[in-house]
């Protein structure tokens, strides 16, 4: 639910007092039997409900993200989404493979001046970034991608400083020693998201090892999400992007 055209429908006299008070209060969650569909997450957060796909059945998704769909001005997100749960969907949407994202609906147009950046360390970080870029993208964000950019050929990075000066806000996407945050977070004058993958060999941890690097980074401005989380990084980004506008 969009609050503001609700109350500019109000101004133009194409909608009663009464009959948005009446959609505000309607229905601000369902119950599903399953799940509680939470269609007033927009109202408190001004993002809609973004569905998690481990763990569900393709009927449960299918059925929450009917239900959003029919209740949201824009398009609805449903992150860690397989492959074979996708195929075995019946609503209409778009299926982007390696991030494992689903996108019902439209994507909005840009609606911010900023712009995120997202670099890897690797090629083999992209699936995790590119969670990150499409999550930020379907919240209306512009998004720059510097992929393979790691510390290892450090001129790749740097071949792209005027990307890093511009960006309002960077996501740096690493394994291995996950470097590549603390060096972004030294060249650049906005926040830095970092993100640790799981990728890496056996003294990686499964990615303790970037994240704890992360964490322990030297660069001031440098903040850490979960190992993997793309989407949170994503969804970060875009609301420090808006912040402003």
């Amino acid at each position: 639910m969009d609050v503001r055209n609700l109350l500019l429908k109000v101004q133009s006299g194409e909608m009663s007092v009464d009959d948005a008070l009446l959609s505000l209060k309607n229905e601000p969650f369902e119950d599903m039997g399953f799940a509680k569909v939470d269609y007033h997450r927009s109202i408190r957060q001004g993002i809609a409900e973004v569905i998690y796909g481990e763990g569900k059945t393709a009927e449960q998704i299918d059925a929450i993200a009917t239900k959003l769909h029919e209740k949201s001005d824009g398009c609805v997100l449903i992150t860690r989404l397989s492959k074979e749960k996708a195929n075995d969907m019946k609503i209409d949407f778009e299926y982007q493979e390696m991030a494992r994202i689903g996108i019902v609906g439209k994507v909005p147009d840009i609606d911010t001046k900023g712009k995120i950046v997202i670099a890897t360390a690797g090629t083999s970080d992209m699936s995790i970034a590119e969670e990150a870029a499409l999550t930020a993208r379907a919240l209306g964000n512009d998004v720059t991608k510097l992929y393979d950019v790691g510390v290892a050929g450090i001129h790749r990075l740097l071949s792209h400083t005027d990307d890093i000066m511009s960006a309002k806000v960077i996501i740096a996407v690493a394994g291995m020693e996950g470097a590549l945050a603390s060096v972004i977070g030294g060249l650049a004058s906005c926040p830095v998201i970092a993100v640790p993958t799981s990728v890496g060999y056996g003294a990686s941890f499964g990615g303790v090892s970037a994240l704890l690097s992360m964490l322990n980074s030297c660069a001031s401005g440098v903040s850490v999400v979960n190992i993997d989380n793309g989407f949170g990084a994503g969804y970060l980004a875009s609301m420090i992007n808006h912040i402003g506008e």
